[in-house]
């Protein structure tokens, strides 16, 4: 099997060398159309719930190993969560954005890179503002997606522990 596969990888990468196929790209390598900024929000509110928890975590004593094991996974889960807003923004931007949503929406590439900003300043500090400035920014990008679809949205409480609202499509 294995030397099978490796002779058909062979075969392609000489073809490809000689035929230059033209490579197609998606966020999950099938065009499929489907994006929605959903995913990037919650991820923004996770973020701002961790930097809660972290607060919390802090009040501990540091001699409290199960405090210092909660501390360490609410920061692996914010700078997850924080990584996870840069790439659905950044699939949706790259993928899903055409020049004329950019000439309809000028400040669309100014959004994109102030949404990689502030996630990586959320990233960096222990600070329930830069999460809300997060999640302000990746609302705003939800409600420009949606208007590249023609589709009106709403903002409706969240019902996370971050509190805030979320963006929906109004259908």
């Amino acid at each position: 099997m294995g030397v099978t596969r490796t002779f058909a990888r062979g075969i392609l990468a000489v073809s490809d060398r000689v035929l230059h196929f033209e490579r197609a790209y998606a966020h999950c390598d099938i065009p499929c159309g489907i994006y929605d900024p959903y995913l990037a929000q919650v991820a923004a509110h996770t973020v701002i719930r961790m930097d809660m928890l972290i607060a919390e975590a802090a009040q501990a004593t540091p001699a409290d190993a199960n405090a210092r094991n909660k501390m360490i996974r609410y920061v692996s889960t914010k700078e997850q969560h924080a990584e996870l807003v840069k790439h659905e923004v950044r699939v949706i931007w790259g993928d899903y954005m055409k020049p004329e949503h950019a000439q309809a929406n000028p400040q669309m590439h100014q959004l994109v890179w102030d949404i990689m900003k502030a996630a990586s300043k959320a990233k960096q500090d222990v600070s329930i503002d830069s999460g809300k400035e997060l999640l302000g920014k990746v609302q705003e990008f939800a409600e420009l997606f949606w208007k590249t679809k023609a589709v009106k949205t709403v903002r409706v409480k969240s019902p996370y522990p971050s509190g805030g609202e979320l963006v929906y499509p109004k259908l």
